[in-house]
Protein backbone atom coordinates (compact mmCIF):
# COMPACT_ATOMS: atom_id res chain seq x y z
CA UNK A 1 0.00 0.00 0.00
CA UNK A 2 1.53 3.08 -0.78
CA UNK A 3 2.13 6.05 2.02
CA UNK A 4 -0.23 8.84 2.41
CA UNK A 5 1.64 11.94 2.24
CA UNK A 6 -0.11 14.80 4.80
CA UNK A 7 0.12 18.38 3.50
CA UNK A 8 2.04 19.77 6.02
CA UNK A 9 4.65 17.79 5.53
CA UNK A 10 5.10 18.14 2.06
CA UNK A 11 4.36 21.98 1.48
CA UNK A 12 7.24 22.43 3.82
CA UNK A 13 9.19 20.94 1.23
CA UNK A 14 7.45 23.51 -1.31
CA UNK A 15 8.14 26.36 0.96
CA UNK A 16 11.48 25.73 1.07
CA UNK A 17 12.11 25.81 -2.84
CA UNK A 18 9.77 28.94 -3.12
CA UNK A 19 11.84 31.07 -0.67
CA UNK A 20 15.18 29.95 -2.81
CA UNK A 21 13.36 31.01 -5.96
CA UNK A 22 12.55 34.31 -4.02
CA UNK A 23 15.77 35.12 -2.58
CA UNK A 24 17.24 34.29 -5.69
CA UNK A 25 14.88 37.26 -7.42
CA UNK A 26 15.96 39.26 -4.67
CA UNK A 27 19.55 38.95 -4.36
CA UNK A 28 20.48 38.21 -7.91
CA UNK A 29 23.87 36.17 -8.31
CA UNK A 30 24.54 36.24 -5.13
CA UNK A 31 22.53 33.27 -4.82
CA UNK A 32 22.66 30.08 -5.81
CA UNK A 33 20.38 29.36 -8.66
CA UNK A 34 17.36 26.82 -8.25
CA UNK A 35 18.52 23.63 -10.53
CA UNK A 36 16.76 21.48 -12.92
CA UNK A 37 16.90 18.83 -9.69
CA UNK A 38 15.11 21.24 -7.27
CA UNK A 39 12.47 22.14 -10.35
CA UNK A 40 11.92 18.00 -10.75
CA UNK A 41 11.94 17.39 -7.21
CA UNK A 42 8.95 20.34 -6.62
CA UNK A 43 7.14 19.07 -9.69
CA UNK A 44 7.27 15.72 -8.06
CA UNK A 45 6.31 16.54 -4.40
CA UNK A 46 3.08 18.46 -6.13
CA UNK A 47 2.51 16.08 -8.20
CA UNK A 48 2.17 13.48 -5.25
CA UNK A 49 0.31 15.63 -3.69
CA UNK A 50 -2.24 16.05 -6.26
CA UNK A 51 -2.92 12.35 -7.09
CA UNK A 52 -3.53 10.58 -4.12
CA UNK A 53 -7.10 9.39 -3.66
CA UNK A 54 -9.89 11.87 -1.68
CA UNK A 55 -9.42 12.73 0.83
CA UNK A 56 -5.92 13.30 0.58
CA UNK A 57 -6.18 14.46 -2.85
CA UNK A 58 -4.53 18.08 -2.35
CA UNK A 59 -4.96 19.79 -5.45
CA UNK A 60 -7.35 22.67 -3.96
CA UNK A 61 -5.44 23.39 -1.52
CA UNK A 62 -2.16 23.70 -3.39
CA UNK A 63 -3.86 25.76 -6.20
CA UNK A 64 -4.96 28.31 -3.31
CA UNK A 65 -1.43 28.37 -1.47
CA UNK A 66 -0.06 29.15 -5.10
CA UNK A 67 -2.32 32.18 -5.01
CA UNK A 68 -1.34 32.81 -1.28
CA UNK A 69 2.34 32.58 -1.98
CA UNK A 70 1.62 35.31 -4.57
CA UNK A 71 -0.06 37.40 -1.78
CA UNK A 72 2.25 37.06 1.16
CA UNK A 73 5.32 38.10 -1.17
CA UNK A 74 4.04 41.32 -2.38
CA UNK A 75 2.55 42.05 0.84
CA UNK A 76 5.54 41.86 2.52
CA UNK A 77 8.16 42.79 0.10
CA UNK A 78 7.51 44.37 -2.86
CA UNK A 79 4.83 46.97 -1.77
CA UNK A 80 6.86 48.33 0.89
CA UNK A 81 9.94 48.33 -1.26
CA UNK A 82 7.50 50.78 -3.42
CA UNK A 83 5.74 52.77 -1.04
CA UNK A 84 9.28 53.48 0.11
CA UNK A 85 10.28 55.42 -3.33
CA UNK A 86 8.82 58.44 -4.99
CA UNK A 87 8.84 59.53 -8.73
CA UNK A 88 11.49 58.57 -11.01
CA UNK A 89 13.09 56.10 -8.44
CA UNK A 90 10.05 54.58 -7.91
CA UNK A 91 9.46 54.02 -11.51
CA UNK A 92 12.41 52.50 -11.56
CA UNK A 93 11.67 50.10 -8.38
CA UNK A 94 8.18 49.46 -9.97
CA UNK A 95 9.96 48.09 -13.49
CA UNK A 96 12.13 45.94 -11.24
CA UNK A 97 9.07 44.42 -9.32
CA UNK A 98 7.35 43.76 -12.29
CA UNK A 99 9.84 42.37 -14.27
CA UNK A 100 10.74 40.02 -11.29
CA UNK A 101 6.98 38.95 -10.67
CA UNK A 102 6.92 37.77 -14.50
CA UNK A 103 9.93 36.01 -13.89
CA UNK A 104 8.33 34.57 -10.58
CA UNK A 105 5.15 33.74 -12.17
CA UNK A 106 6.86 32.05 -15.41
CA UNK A 107 9.01 29.48 -12.26
CA UNK A 108 5.93 28.81 -10.06
CA UNK A 109 4.29 27.90 -13.17
CA UNK A 110 7.19 24.81 -13.70
CA UNK A 111 6.39 23.72 -10.12
CA UNK A 112 2.82 23.78 -10.67
CA UNK A 113 2.50 22.89 -13.93
CA UNK A 114 0.50 19.69 -12.84
CA UNK A 115 -2.07 21.78 -11.01
CA UNK A 116 -2.73 24.03 -13.67
CA UNK A 117 -2.88 21.17 -16.95
CA UNK A 118 -5.39 19.08 -14.63
CA UNK A 119 -7.25 20.42 -11.76
CA UNK A 120 -7.27 23.86 -12.80
CA UNK A 121 -8.33 22.87 -16.62
CA UNK A 122 -10.98 20.23 -14.90
CA UNK A 123 -12.52 23.11 -12.64
CA UNK A 124 -12.36 25.78 -15.08
CA UNK A 125 -10.50 27.51 -12.96
CA UNK A 126 -8.20 30.49 -14.16
CA UNK A 127 -5.07 29.52 -14.85
CA UNK A 128 -2.23 29.93 -12.95
CA UNK A 129 -0.17 32.40 -15.42
CA UNK A 130 -3.44 34.98 -15.00
CA UNK A 131 -3.83 33.98 -11.10
CA UNK A 132 -0.20 35.14 -10.38
CA UNK A 133 -0.50 38.15 -12.78
CA UNK A 134 -3.80 39.23 -11.15
CA UNK A 135 -2.27 39.23 -7.67
CA UNK A 136 0.36 41.81 -8.86
CA UNK A 137 -2.81 43.82 -10.64
CA UNK A 138 -5.19 43.39 -7.75
CA UNK A 139 -2.18 44.42 -4.69
CA UNK A 140 0.33 46.59 -6.43
CA UNK A 141 -1.40 48.38 -9.45
CA UNK A 142 -4.61 48.99 -7.96
CA UNK A 143 -3.10 50.81 -4.86
CA UNK A 144 -0.72 53.06 -6.86
CA UNK A 145 -2.08 53.58 -10.66
CA UNK A 146 -2.42 57.32 -9.83
CA UNK A 147 0.69 57.62 -8.54
CA UNK A 148 2.49 55.67 -11.22
CA UNK A 149 0.60 57.72 -14.06
CA UNK A 150 1.41 61.28 -12.49
CA UNK A 151 4.78 60.48 -12.03
CA UNK A 152 5.01 59.18 -15.96
CA UNK A 153 3.30 62.35 -16.63
CA UNK A 154 5.76 64.71 -14.97
CA UNK A 155 8.61 63.29 -16.85
CA UNK A 156 6.74 63.59 -19.82
CA UNK A 157 6.07 67.38 -19.31
CA UNK A 158 10.27 68.14 -18.00
CA UNK A 159 10.87 66.13 -21.71
CA UNK A 160 8.31 68.86 -23.86
CA UNK A 161 10.10 71.29 -21.53
CA UNK A 162 13.64 70.25 -23.28
CA UNK A 163 14.84 68.48 -20.33
CA UNK A 164 16.62 64.86 -21.00
CA UNK A 165 14.87 62.15 -19.06
CA UNK A 166 14.94 58.64 -19.50
CA UNK A 167 12.87 57.19 -22.06
CA UNK A 168 13.28 53.59 -21.64
CA UNK A 169 12.30 53.78 -18.35
CA UNK A 170 9.20 55.60 -19.27
CA UNK A 171 8.24 52.90 -22.46
CA UNK A 172 9.03 50.14 -19.49
CA UNK A 173 6.01 51.77 -17.16
CA UNK A 174 3.76 52.39 -20.29
CA UNK A 175 4.00 48.86 -20.76
CA UNK A 176 2.93 47.69 -17.78
CA UNK A 177 0.03 50.14 -18.10
CA UNK A 178 -0.63 47.65 -21.52
CA UNK A 179 0.82 44.30 -20.08
CA UNK A 180 -1.48 44.20 -16.54
CA UNK A 181 -4.44 43.52 -19.04
CA UNK A 182 -3.08 40.88 -19.77
CA UNK A 183 -4.61 41.37 -23.86
CA UNK A 184 -6.84 44.42 -22.98
CA UNK A 185 -6.35 47.63 -23.67
CA UNK A 186 -8.79 48.80 -20.46
CA UNK A 187 -5.99 49.47 -17.72
CA UNK A 188 -3.61 51.56 -20.93
CA UNK A 189 -6.64 53.76 -22.25
CA UNK A 190 -8.38 54.32 -18.77
CA UNK A 191 -5.95 54.44 -16.08
CA UNK A 192 -3.35 56.77 -18.31
CA UNK A 193 -4.25 57.23 -22.04
CA UNK A 194 -7.33 59.42 -20.51
CA UNK A 195 -5.39 61.47 -17.86
CA UNK A 196 -2.10 61.88 -20.42
CA UNK A 197 -4.47 63.26 -23.55
CA UNK A 198 -6.18 66.22 -20.76
CA UNK A 199 -2.67 66.57 -19.13
CA UNK A 200 -1.91 67.49 -22.94
CA UNK A 201 -4.32 69.46 -23.71
CA UNK A 202 -3.57 72.04 -20.40
CA UNK A 203 0.33 71.86 -21.32
CA UNK A 204 -0.55 73.01 -25.40
CA UNK A 205 -3.16 75.50 -24.41
CA UNK A 206 -0.99 77.38 -22.04
CA UNK A 207 1.76 77.19 -24.29
CA UNK A 208 -0.06 78.44 -27.68
CA UNK A 209 -1.90 81.13 -25.57
CA UNK A 210 1.88 82.21 -24.38
CA UNK A 211 3.06 81.90 -28.21
CA UNK A 212 0.42 83.62 -30.06
CA UNK A 213 1.12 86.69 -28.23
CA UNK A 214 4.62 86.27 -28.08
CA UNK A 215 5.37 85.18 -31.18
CA UNK A 216 4.94 86.58 -35.14
CA UNK A 217 2.56 84.18 -36.97
CA UNK A 218 5.10 82.42 -38.96
CA UNK A 219 6.89 81.20 -35.73
CA UNK A 220 3.71 80.29 -34.09
CA UNK A 221 2.39 77.50 -36.59
CA UNK A 222 6.41 76.38 -36.85
CA UNK A 223 5.99 75.79 -33.09
CA UNK A 224 2.89 73.87 -33.70
CA UNK A 225 4.49 72.32 -36.73
CA UNK A 226 7.81 71.12 -34.62
CA UNK A 227 5.51 70.45 -31.71
CA UNK A 228 3.30 67.97 -33.31
CA UNK A 229 6.46 66.14 -34.89
CA UNK A 230 7.67 65.85 -31.08
CA UNK A 231 4.60 64.25 -29.83
CA UNK A 232 4.35 61.81 -32.79
CA UNK A 233 8.45 60.95 -31.52
CA UNK A 234 7.04 60.78 -27.88
CA UNK A 235 4.25 57.96 -29.31
CA UNK A 236 6.96 55.86 -31.65
CA UNK A 237 9.12 55.74 -28.71
CA UNK A 238 7.00 54.97 -25.09
CA UNK A 239 3.41 55.31 -25.72
CA UNK A 240 1.17 52.82 -27.73
CA UNK A 241 0.22 53.30 -31.16
CA UNK A 242 -3.24 53.73 -30.77
CA UNK A 243 -2.49 56.91 -28.85
CA UNK A 244 -1.04 58.56 -31.96
CA UNK A 245 -4.21 59.91 -33.78
CA UNK A 246 -5.71 60.75 -30.27
CA UNK A 247 -3.02 62.66 -29.22
CA UNK A 248 -2.33 64.98 -32.15
CA UNK A 249 -5.91 65.50 -32.53
CA UNK A 250 -5.70 67.38 -29.52
CA UNK A 251 -2.33 68.89 -29.76
CA UNK A 252 -3.97 70.57 -33.50
CA UNK A 253 -6.76 71.30 -32.06
CA UNK A 254 -5.08 73.52 -28.74
CA UNK A 255 -3.42 75.51 -31.98
CA UNK A 256 -6.74 75.77 -33.92
CA UNK A 257 -8.51 76.87 -31.18
CA UNK A 258 -6.32 79.79 -30.20
CA UNK A 259 -5.34 80.51 -33.69
CA UNK A 260 -8.77 81.16 -34.14
CA UNK A 261 -9.50 83.25 -31.09
CA UNK A 262 -6.16 85.49 -31.80
CA UNK A 263 -6.81 85.75 -35.74
CA UNK A 264 -9.30 88.88 -35.78
CA UNK A 265 -6.63 90.60 -33.87
CA UNK A 266 -3.32 89.54 -35.81
CA UNK A 267 -4.22 90.67 -39.32
CA UNK A 268 -0.92 92.78 -39.85
CA UNK A 269 1.00 89.56 -38.19
CA UNK A 270 1.38 88.12 -41.13
CA UNK A 271 -0.90 85.19 -41.40
CA UNK A 272 -2.69 85.58 -44.25
CA UNK A 273 0.34 85.86 -46.50
CA UNK A 274 1.67 82.47 -44.33
CA UNK A 275 0.96 80.24 -47.15
CA UNK A 276 2.64 82.37 -49.65
CA UNK A 277 5.71 82.44 -47.58
CA UNK A 278 9.24 81.41 -49.58
CA UNK A 279 9.62 78.62 -46.78
CA UNK A 280 8.27 75.77 -48.23
CA UNK A 281 8.30 73.68 -45.10
CA UNK A 282 6.59 75.98 -43.51
CA UNK A 283 3.71 76.41 -46.39
CA UNK A 284 3.57 72.18 -46.48
CA UNK A 285 2.87 72.36 -42.08
CA UNK A 286 1.17 75.54 -41.80
CA UNK A 287 -1.33 75.43 -44.63
CA UNK A 288 -3.73 73.04 -43.61
CA UNK A 289 -3.82 74.86 -40.32
CA UNK A 290 -4.36 77.92 -41.07
CA UNK A 291 -7.06 77.18 -43.22
CA UNK A 292 -9.02 75.33 -40.57
CA UNK A 293 -8.51 78.35 -37.87
CA UNK A 294 -9.60 81.07 -40.38
CA UNK A 295 -12.57 78.83 -41.18
CA UNK A 296 -13.44 78.20 -37.55
CA UNK A 297 -13.21 82.04 -37.10
CA UNK A 298 -15.41 83.20 -39.67
CA UNK A 299 -17.67 80.77 -38.49
CA UNK A 300 -18.07 82.17 -35.02
CA UNK A 301 -18.37 85.85 -36.21
CA UNK A 302 -22.32 86.45 -35.98
CA UNK A 303 -24.12 87.08 -38.86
Amino acid sequence: MARIITFDEEWGSVEVGITKLINNLEEGKSQTPISSEDYMMLYTTIFEMCTQKPPYDYSQRVYDKYEQTFEDYIISTVLPSLREKHDESMLRELVKRWSNHKIMVRRMSIFFDYVDRYFATRRSLPPLNEVGLTCFRDLVYQELRHIIRNAVLSLIDQEREGEQIDRALLKNVVDIFIEIGMGQMDYYENDFEVAMLNNTVAYYSRKAADWILQESCQDYMLKAEESLKLEKDRVSNYLHSSSQSKLIEKVQGEFLTVYATHLPGKDHSGCHALPRDDDNHVIAGGTALVNQSENSATQSIPK
